[in-house]
């Protein structure tokens, strides 16, 4: 791995829109820069092994060109919502959806900051709720499905279920379980694209 230069250096490595802490994730994305060129494979197995069970390194490219965050447009994430009914969620991402804006609050490293968690959200809705386990409690498991726009401040899947609480009223009774499904490139239709694709075609030697 490369290092910066001056009287401490720094392995060069950076996170591109790193989850939220206490979100799960299947699309975390990171920049390494190398002292040399590696094959791509070798490093991914290498930094798999070395990460802790259930940290999967899935893939690893040569970077071809421009920065891995520019390439961070937006986020889709499912939330798991144990305990509220799926009508009640419906009903209040039909409230979210219709208000033009739904201020929310949340503390920063610049303290307590209010700002506008409808305008980057791009696709909401409410999905099948899963199968209760046979045997298991008849529990209701409300499912939301969002995707996220990359804005400054960032606005989290925590920021759009405050949203709900603002617009609906929406208080889980339990804490959310969240995942992380994809992040990327956002094409017209609003799908998102793996920020790494255009680096996959022809790497031989890896750099990312």
């Amino acid at each position: 791995m490369a290092y910066s230069q001056g009287f401490t250096p720094h392995p060069k490595i950076s996170y591109a829109s790193a989850a939220p802490t206490g979100v799960a994730s299947e699309a975390e994305y990171l920049e390494i820069a190398l002292q040399a060129p590696v094959d791509p494979e070798q490093l991914r197995i290498a930094l798999d092994s070395a990460l802790s069970p259930g940290l999967d390194v899935v893939d690893a490219v040569v970077a071809t060109g421009g920065s891995l965050a520019d390439r961070i447009e937006a986020s889709s994430w499912r939330v798991e919502l144990p305990e509220v009914d799926p009508s009640a969620l419906r009903a209040a991402v039909d409230a979210f959806t219709a208000a033009g804006e739904v201020l929310v609050e949340r503390m920063t490293k610049q303290g307590r900051r209010t700002f506008d968690a409808r305008g980057a959200v791009i696709a909401i809705d409410v999905a099948a709720p899963t199968e209760t386990p046979s045997g298991g409690p008849a529990v209701p498991c409300a499912i939301l499905e969002v995707v996220v726009r990359q804005v400054t401040p960032s606005v989290r899947p925590d920021d759009v279920l405050s949203g709900l609480r603002v617009v609906a009223g929406l208080e889980p009774p339990v804490p959310p379980r969240v995942t992380r499904l994809a992040q990327g490139t956002l094409t017209a239709q609003g799908e998102i694209v793996d920020p790494l694709d255009a680096d996959r075609d022809g790497a031989t030697i890896g750099e990312r």
